[in-house]
């Protein structure tokens, strides 16, 4: 016997029932479209405007982009800056273990550091490492020495006063992404008896990778542009090296232009990897990724009814 005040099923609602048949409009935003329509007019204006002026001298930035001198001195702010982030990095992550050790001396360490580096200028941490040698002419290690002056080259400076400033930032940011991990795995996985180390290189550093990794790309592209301050210490990276073509040719904003067109595309090319890397540590997380997933189950569940 059929109940007859059961509700009925549910079924999809259209204008042949002859019943209850609205049309849906999509909203409209006049407003919206009108400010797009200003910003394109702003943007082709802007274009029509660099490209049309002879002043930029297109033909001088065309003739010295792909020079010899100024691809050297990609290679060489491409090698600085690797190397000043693995300086950084490096050197952050155990400034940022100290800065969580329940020692307090060691804590206190870190926290000096930190705050040393980051309060201070980077053009005179730069300086005062090229300019060493005024205050300890010799530099030994046991019993050996070696002249300071002939240590302490431009490129030795740069590395110096590029990586110690960024350990002081990339400390902070990795403290934080450790911080970010419950507290709960840590104690668990010393529960299974597991080292103090052991636990932050399989439990904890893995989970704070994903907070880790965006701010440490833009890190790694504003150390990228930072390069261009080793100008003042006379290593010949690709700024230097424009100052120097400029200042001999008096074509200064077209070598301006070379140079930051070369920054913008390693930019670029830097932005993208930084993308695979965080989608690579952001699995299970990512949302965009979780709704794929579910809309798969979904229309699979609706093939299956």
């Amino acid at each position: 016997m059929t109940d007859s005040s059961a509700p009925a099923p549910a079924g999809p609602v259209s204008a042949r029932d002859g019943r209850d048949a609205r049309v849906v409009l999509p909203t409209r935003h006049p407003a919206r479209w009108a400010m797009a329509a200003v910003v394109l007019l702003i943007v082709a204006g802007g274009i029509t405007q660099v490209v049309g002026n002879e002043r930029f001298q297109w033909d001088v930035v065309g003739e010295y982009l792909f020079a010899q001198p100024i691809l050297q001195g990609v290679a060489k702010t491409l090698m600085l800056t690797a190397a000043a982030m693995a300086i950084g990095v490096g050197l952050g992550v155990v400034i940022a273990v100290l800065r969580l050790s329940p020692n307090p001396i060691l804590s206190s360490a870190a926290w000096t550091y930190s705050w040393f580096f980051r309060g201070t200028p980077l053009l005179v941490q730069l300086l005062f490492w090229y300019f060493l040698a005024a205050l300890y002419p010799t530099i030994g290690v046991g019993g050996m020495s070696w002249s300071a002056n002939e240590l302490i080259s431009p490129l030795t400076a740069a590395l110096l006063g590029l990586g110690l400033n960024e350990a002081a930032y990339m400390s902070e940011i990795v403290r934080s992404g450790i911080l970010s991990v419950p507290p709960g795995q840590a104690e668990a996985a010393s529960a299974v008896g597991m080292r103090r180390s052991q636990v932050m290189r399989r439990v904890v550093l893995p989970q704070a990778m994903r907070v880790i990794i965006p701010p440490t790309g833009n890190e790694t592209i504003g150390m990228l542009k930072h390069t261009a301050l080793v100008l003042v210490i006379g290593y010949t990276e690709l700024m230097t090296t424009a100052s120097n073509i400029y200042s001999r040719t008096y074509q200064t904003i077209p070598l301006l232009l070379v140079a930051a067109a070369w920054y913008l595309a390693i930019s670029a090319v830097l932005s993208v990897g930084q993308y695979f890397i965080e989608r690579h540590f952001g699995r299970g997380f990512s949302n965009h990724r979780v709704s794929r997933k579910g809309s798969r189950a979904a229309r699979k569940g609706e093939a299956v009814a």
